[in-house]
Order: C-alpha cells, then structure tokens, then sequence
C-alpha cells in the first residue's frame, strides 16, 4: 500500500492525473492511519490455560486464553494465536475488552494421539481494521498437554500369597515391628517386652510376638513395543491401553508397580503410592520399536526380584517365548497373558491364561472373569 502510494502520486504529479494523486494520498494516508492505531502498546496481562493438563485419549482439552484489561481505554482488534507441535494454529479473535474488565475465550486442543503435545507459545496480535499493520506480543510460555491412554476401571488381581487380617503380607517378610502376625517359641536375644504373658502360661512355653513389616503385593506389567508383534497401529494402542488399565488399578489400590518395555523399566515414583497421573505419564510417552522384542523385557525382568502379579500384554503377531514366560512362572504367583488385535501366534505351550481383546473395553469381563478365579 505503501509503494502504490507512492508510485500514483509520483505518476499523477508527472502526468497531471488529479485522480491518480488523489488515490495516491489516500494510499499514504490509510498507511500512516494503521500505523497510528498499532503504535500504541496495550496495558493489558493476557496468559494461556491447558484445562485440563492430562486428559486420556479421546476426552476433551481446551486452551483457555485469559484477558486482563489494565489500562483506561476499551482494546479492540485483539486476536490471540497459539501453537501446537511448532505449527501456528487456533487463531482465537478476542471480543472488545472494556477498561477493568477481564475475558476468556476458548478452543480445542487435539487430543486423538496419545503422547505429549506442546501448545505454545501464544502470541496475541492487535491489527488494523484494514489488516496493514499488526503488533505482536508474545504472552504465553510451552505447556504441555499430556494425552494419557485410555483406561477402563479394573479390580487388583489377587496373588496366591498369605494375607493377614490387616493386609497382604508375604511369607517370606522380615521381622519387624509393625504388625502382629503370629506366636514362637522364645530364642535367647528376643526382647522381652515382646512375651506374650498369657499364651506362655497356657502352653507351659516361652511365647513371644512376632512382628512383621506389611509388604504390599507387586504387579509387574510388561509391555511388548515391537512393532512386529502388532498387524496394525490401532493394536499397538490398544495395547498400551491395557497395560495402563492395569498399572492404574494397582496404582488406585496404593500397590507398587512395575512396569518394563522392551527398553526397560519405566522409572516410577520410589515410594509405594506412585500415583495414576505418574505411571500414566510414563505410558503416555511409550513408543513402537523396530530393534527391540518382547524378550528383551523379560531379560530385564529376570533381573529383578520376584514379584507377586505378572501380566504381559502384546500383539500375539510373533510367538511368546514359551520356555522364558515359563520359567518367570515359577517365581511369580499369578500370571496373565493378554494380547491385542486379534494375534493368533500365542502357542498353547504357554499353558497360561490368555486373554484376546480387540478394545480396551473388551478387558473388563473377562478379566473380572480371572479375579473370581
């Protein structure tokens, strides 16, 4: 608009066009009228919300652009426009802003893929009615939206261990001093305070207390991220759904988790309440693998210790290590296989239960089915 004034004035004063200069005026003035309507800086706070910052797949997630206006003049011409994964998205024109008076405007964030989305930085922009002139001011920070794999509500699967009245205790416990578990004879070096006065004179024996300390049950969920073992994508999600569901029920009843890929373990929370947003954040982030099988997590597995629940949950594309699932069978006291997508490569020499699902919604019954077991 500029040059085109510049050139009909030039032309019109050289030719003797009135017309042409007249347009050319009128080219220079819209130029220095849209200059002076963005030149001054608005007093104004202006910030970018994520409600809600973890949502699971599929749900809904909005940005939630909040305007303060601090100055005496009403703002109008106001446009915020966000990021979304570095690309310019979500252009939001914002309604006039009266002096004092706060807004909110709202938009939807893309929530179909699980993983973490980056949204911003946001940029508001104040433009002139005829779009010559825009300022630019940037006033949000990257935020993080966290696309968690969808879950369903699972009860615990109980484990074949002894449980005392006042919770899961494992026979193997050492002594300590939280709970009462049962009577023994008194060895040289038991404190005395810990006789029990009326068992000793029933039995004619030196009775004392033992104590032990609660140990919670484990559940161990192995993933299998090779992509080979999955027919499509849309399997390999399901997957990741299943082993969240299972994570998050033993996360929701305060019971350790662990949770392996082919890559490893996934590094939880070192206490026992690991939270549902923590191991879901971990599962958010999980990815297919080309290098990597199923029986690279159960080399990482056979290196901890025993657990109490093992669940491994795959495509059932490539056969499972019989002889592997196996052996790990004989240190764990309930095991469950559960394969995505319809694979029809889960040898029967496994000899352990199986569940196929094709949704994550289809885990519910049956495996309500193998609780009752």
């Amino acid at each position: 608009m500029l040059a085109a004034g510049v050139v009909l004035c030039g032309l019109g004063w050289g030719l003797g066009y009135t017309e042409a200069v007249a347009l050319g005026i009128a080219s220079l003035a819209a130029v220095v009228v849209a200059l002076a309507w963005t030149h001054s800086v608005p007093v104004l706070e202006a910030r970018r919300e994520i409600v809600p910052a973890r949502v699971a797949r599929g749900e809904i997630a909005q940005g939630v652009v909040v305007l303060f206006n601090n100055g005496s003049r009403t703002l109008r011409g106001l446009r915020a426009e966000d990021r979304v994964a570095g690309k310019p998205v979500f252009p939001v024109d914002l309604p006039p802003v009266a002096p004092g008076a706060e807004i909110r405007a709202r938009y939807s964030l893309p929530t179909r893929r699980r993983g973490g989305v980056e949204v911003g930085p946001m940029v508001l922009v104040r433009s002139d009615p005829l779009g010559l002139t825009r300022r630019v001011r940037e006033c949000g920070s990257v935020e993080t939206l966290m696309v968690h794999p969808r879950t369903i509500p699972l009860p615990v699967l109980p484990a074949g261990r002894t449980h005392h009245l006042e919770g899961p205790n494992s026979d193997t416990a050492d002594d300590g001093t939280l709970t009462f578990h049962s009577l023994r004879e008194y060895v040289l070096g038991d404190d005395l305070r810990r006789v029990h006065w009326r068992s000793t004179a029933r039995s004619g024996r030196l009775l004392v207390r033992r104590m032990i300390d609660v140990s919670l049950p484990t559940t161990t969920v192995v993933l299998d991220t090779a992509r080979d073992s999955y027919r499509d994508p849309e399997a390999f999600e399901t997957a990741v759904d299943v082993a969240a569901s299972v994570a998050e029920s033993a996360a929701l009843h305060h019971f350790p988790v662990r949770v392996l890929t082919a890559a490893g373990v996934l590094p939880l929370a070192d206490s026992h309440d690991q939270g549902v947003d923590h191991v879901l954040d971990r599962l958010t982030m999980v990815d297919p693998e080309h290098d990597r099988s199923l029986s690279d997590a159960l080399d990482v597995l056979e290196r901890l210790r025993d657990g109490d629940t093992l669940v491994v949950v795959s495509g059932g594309e490539r056969p499972l290590p019989a002889e592997r699932l196996a052996r790990l069978r004989r240190r764990f006291d309930r095991m469950l296989v559960v394969t995505s997508g319809g694979g029809n490569a889960v040898e029967a020499a496994v000899g352990l239960p199986r569940i196929a699902v094709d949704r994550v919604d289809d885990l519910d019954t049956a495996w309500r089915r193998e609780v009752m077991r």
